[in-house]
């Protein structure tokens, strides 16, 4: 049975607010092929993770449901009905232990789920700032990194080989320039992956166009150079590839990184027909899940958009 509604419209669009910025854009030219999989029932989303296989888990953004699709039937539902109050925003699924790790947006917190039982694992709380936005994670070997993008901070939890979540939560500072003040309409730190073996962090900046190493020990940062990604959200690195999704510009930016993450060239950009404001992205094989946060136009139904990786 589906589930009532659970925000007001008055909180969404205070949220849409938060988050929207202020000129949308005109598309660009579609790619030679793409397809479109349904969130079915979904009334925000933002989120997006890779399963097992050809699994994927989604999120709900305002009620914090996650959905779980397949690429191969082209279909998504409703999975994990969330208790009430909470919000998914960027995630990321650990298939060895059947864990799925999401940004708790506003409330300044962090869900861990079981994605065979869809127990809640964990509900963390990451930060008690006024105005945070815990926005996007990056998995580890020994857990887990989440940002917010009203402050210059990540936090790290630790996950055990069994799966075991600790409770203490690391802040640590981030240094320089992506550390540096917001205003309140900003948005800072955004989307987060790590590199050369866990040993470093890239971390997206929304406000300041940019890419930057970030030291996961003391928290120095350096601008990545060569890199100018408006609007830039989630992000994706294999290797030396990185994929930056530019959510108003309706775009996913290719990078080549240098072998020392020093600077980025745009190789490519990846557009769709169907992209409506994507958010953040998840990969398999040779394409790419890009999901439709749809910030400029508060609709149903929303989308996961599948289009060629180009590696």
């Amino acid at each position: 049975m589906r589930r009532v509604q659970r925000r007001t419209a008055v909180g969404f669009i205070a949220l849409l607010a938060l988050l929207l910025p202020t000129a949308l854009p005109a598309a660009a030219s579609p790619p030679s092929r793409d397809d479109v999989i349904v969130l079915d029932g979904a009334k925000s989303a933002e989120g997006i993770a890779a399963g097992k296989g050809k699994t994927f888990y989604a999120g709900e953004l305002m009620t914090g449901d996650i959905f779980r699709g397949d690429l191969r039937d082209g279909k998504a539902k409703r999975f994990i009905d969330v208790p009430k109050g909470r919000m998914a925003v960027g995630m990321k699924a650990d298939v060895r232990k059947d864990l799925l790790y999401v940004a708790g947006g506003g409330n300044g917190k962090a869900y861990i789920y079981n994605t065979e039982t869809k127990a809640t694992v964990a509900d963390l709380t990451l930060t008690t700032k006024k105005g945070s936005f815990i926005n996007d994670v990056v998995l580890t070997d020994d857990g887990a990194w989440f940002t917010n993008s009203k402050y210059g901070e990540l936090y790290q939890v630790k996950v055990s080989r069994w799966g075991e979540v600790r409770k203490a939560v690391r802040t640590l500072t981030v240094k320089g320039e992506a550390g540096a003040a917001l205003a309140p309409a900003d948005f800072g730190l955004n989307g987060i992956a790590a590199a050369k073996d866990d040993h470093v962090l890239i971390v997206a900046h929304t406000k300041n166009k940019a890419l930057y190493r970030v030291n996961p020990w003391n928290g120095d940062s350096i601008r990545i150079k060569g890199l100018d990604l408006e609007f830039v959200d989630g992000i994706l690195v294999q290797g030396n590839t990185l994929w930056a999704v530019q959510n108003m510009a309706n775009k996913i930016s290719r990078v080549k990184l240098a072998g020392d993450l020093s600077s980025g060239t745009v190789r490519d950009v990846i557009t769709s027909k169907h992209f409506d404001v994507p958010a953040t992205v998840a990969k398999f094989g040779d394409t790419l899940a890009a999901v439709n946060a749809q910030f400029n136009r508060p609709a149903s139904p929303h989308e996961v958009v599948l289009v060629p990786a180009r590696d």
